[in-house]
């Protein structure tokens, strides 16, 4: 049953807005937008191919949100499906299929507040020892790939998609920088020093001076062509060696919150911090800072509980 009601003809010959939209996401994004996509249709009821983009107005927008809540989704996956409906219809405007009013409106529904504990976890410093251990006790090139693949992902912060994307030419060895291309074509520097940089100059002594891919598959025989990895190889490899070092499994972008954490934990400013990891806001950088939650746990400590109880 529909929930929004269109005119017959308002639904024949629709304008290519989806396509038009999807077409200006990047890989990494594509999959995570067509979700978001789908849920506003099944919301409203018609296949998001089938569906009047540029004919939502703003009651319209706030059934959807109205129906976001309802289905119980959580508040920050809720203002993301928001931010992408914004995105259709800005590109509905940009296409001259709505008026600048109609759209200012549509796009006015409010995101929804709320506050979560932060998703995923830090993996300490011994865990990351353990683990760089194990690849560089393996004398394979998977040992030498690997162990500088978590060195940028650590020690420069970088996303999965940024890591896979580097080239050769992105890395100076004289100087340890790293030219990385992040969200919205931003380049920053990253800097690949200590034992983030003797890893991979390592790996680069294996891999060779071949123009391309700074990181590559390697088969089980060792062989490898020069071509990009994927990010699911990533998690793969993080995955790998994760059990190998006897440790919890971890994401990618565990490392990337680590690295934040931990040079925050070091002293280092936040500012600095913020741009070293290619953050829009502060506020992103704000809520990886796990200082306060430890301060937290120290002052929990301080409230004696009169309890002995049986267990030792």
């Amino acid at each position: 049953m529909n929930i929004i009601k269109f005119e017959n003809s308002e639904l024949q010959e629709v304008p290519p807005v989806l396509n038009m939209y999807l077409a200006k996401q990047s890989k990494g994004s594509l999959r995570a937008r067509t979700i978001d996509i789908n849920n506003i249709a099944e919301i409203v009821g018609i296949e998001a191919e089938a569906m009047p983009w540029h004919m939502l107005r703003n009651p319209h927008t706030e059934i959807i949100r109205q129906g976001l809540i309802e289905a119980g989704h959580k508040y920050t996956y809720i203002n993301r499906i928001l931010s992408t409906l914004r995105g259709m219809l800005k590109t509905a405007w940009l296409a001259e299929l709505m008026t600048t009013d109609d759209y200012h409106r549509a796009i006015a529904v409010k995101d929804v507040r709320g506050e979560s504990l932060p998703t995923g976890r830090e993996v300490s410093k011994g865990e990351i020892l353990a683990i760089m251990q194990v690849c560089e006790n393996d004398q394979s090139p998977a040992g030498a790939r690997d162990a500088s693949l978590i060195g940028v992902l650590y020690g420069g912060g970088l996303r999965r998609a940024e890591a896979v994307a580097l080239k050769l030419s992105d890395y100076n060895p004289e100087t340890g920088e790293l030219v990385v291309s992040g969200k919205g074509n931003k380049e920053r520097l990253a800097y690949m020093k200590n034992g983030g940089g003797r890893a991979l100059v390592d790996w680069l002594n294996i891999r060779g001076s071949e123009p391309g891919a700074l990181f590559v598959p390697i088969n089980k025989g060792g062989n490898f062509e020069i071509k990009p990895m994927t990010t699911q190889a990533v998690f793969n490899i993080l995955r790998k060696r994760s059990i190998e070092a006897g440790v919890a499994e971890f994401s990618p972008h565990d490392l990337r919150r680590s690295f934040v954490s931990h040079l925050l934990e070091a002293g280092a400013d936040i500012s600095t911090v913020s741009k070293m990891a290619g953050h829009a806001s502060i506020e992103t950088t704000k809520r990886y800072d796990k200082r306060g939650e430890v301060a937290k746990e120290k002052a929990s400590e301080l409230l004696h509980v009169p309890y002995s109880g049986s267990a030792k």
